[in-house]
């Protein structure tokens, strides 16, 4: 049972816990929500509430005055707003994400999102920043549980192509211009906003980097051993690299069952045709001697034999005499 619920939390089959709440850090519904809201002690990632305010809040492409906006003009002034904040926010800790929407619902709009590298620097940030104002209004900070912004953007609007433009639940973010990316971002590396890393991801980096150092380690201690043993590693790691290649290309044919069992089969064959021919041979060897040695026995005992039979006969003609 409790596996079943880890499995479904903060999904659409969670009937107790909010999903919108646990991918985006809002809800339409607010505090009205028939789910729960887990709303996190401790994040990396702050969210400040309505803070940035659109120049055609009340209609989009056109002014309080009802005269319509330059989008270079629109460009320019959030702009001027992410640059304002984000070094602001900078002060605190290094900035993994900053995120602004651009949705015009109630509970995203003006929404903005930061995610710092750790999260003694979010709780440091939100300390500060509880009960400043900016722009004439005070601002609302609190902890967000989204780590992750791939869950919470939405992919239609990145494709252009959402059908529900504004009032979209999921977040439409806020691009800035490459140049000013590149100014904010120099001396570090460039992140893309919509897709930072959930600290999961970022653990796995800090396990590889830890990885990367052991083998720098391991291949110092290499080079303070002997000089010859690490040359004759060197001409047998040269040897096995030549015969390697050949090795490569042999194996680089995958052989099929058949093949495999015909090879095998006519391997034993020449196995068992080798053996008993060589049996053969050694038996028709050993025939040969064999009889070579009947035959020298008994030519040596004809000759002892007649040798002894002329000897009785000439001792009988002596006698004779």
């Amino acid at each position: 049972m409790a596996e079943h619920l880890a499995s479904i939390f903060g999904t659409e089959k969670d009937r107790v816990n909010c999903p919108f709440y646990f991918k985006i850090g809002a809800c339409r519904h607010g505090d009205r929500c028939s789910r729960l809201h887990n709303r996190p002690t401790i994040s990396p990632t702050l969210v400040l509430s309505n803070m940035y305010l659109r120049p055609d809040m009340i209609t989009p492409g056109i002014d309080a005055q009802g005269n319509p906006i330059d989008p270079n003009k629109m460009q320019e002034h959030f702009e001027d707003f992410y640059e304002d904040i984000y070094e602001e926010l900078s002060k605190f800790g290094e900035i993994e994400s900053l995120n602004v929407c651009d949705n015009l619902a109630d509970h995203m709009i003006g929404n903005v999102y930061v995610q710092f590298r750790e999260e003694d620097q979010a709780a440091a940030a939100l300390r500060a920043l509880q009960g400043r104002f900016y722009s004439g209004r005070q601002m609302i900070v609190d902890f967000s549980p989204v780590t992750d912004f791939r869950e919470a953007t939405c992919r239609q609007f990145e494709e252009n192509c959402c059908n529900r433009g504004g009032y979209c639940n999921f977040m439409h973010v806020k691009q800035i211009g490459k140049e000013m990316r590149r100014r904010l971002h120099r001396g570090g590396r460039s992140r893309g906003r919509s897709r930072s890393p959930g600290p999961y991801r970022r653990k796995e980096g800090q396990e590889r980097d830890n990885r990367d150092r052991d083998r720098t380690r391991y291949r110092e201690r290499g080079d303070r051993g002997d000089r010859g043993d690490r040359g004759d590693r060197g001409d047998r790691d040269r040897g096995r690299e030549r015969g390697g290649g050949d090795r490569r290309e042999r194996n680089s044919v995958r052989e099929s069952s058949e093949e495999r069992r015909a090879k095998i089969e006519m391997w034993n064959r020449e196995r068992e045709e080798k053996s008993g021919g060589g049996e053969e041979k050694h038996g028709e060897r050993w025939n040969r001697e064999e009889r070579e040695e009947k035959a020298g026995s008994e030519e040596k005992h004809g000759d002892e034999w007649n040798r002894e039979r002329e000897e009785k006969a000439g001792s009988e003609e002596k006698r004779d005499e």
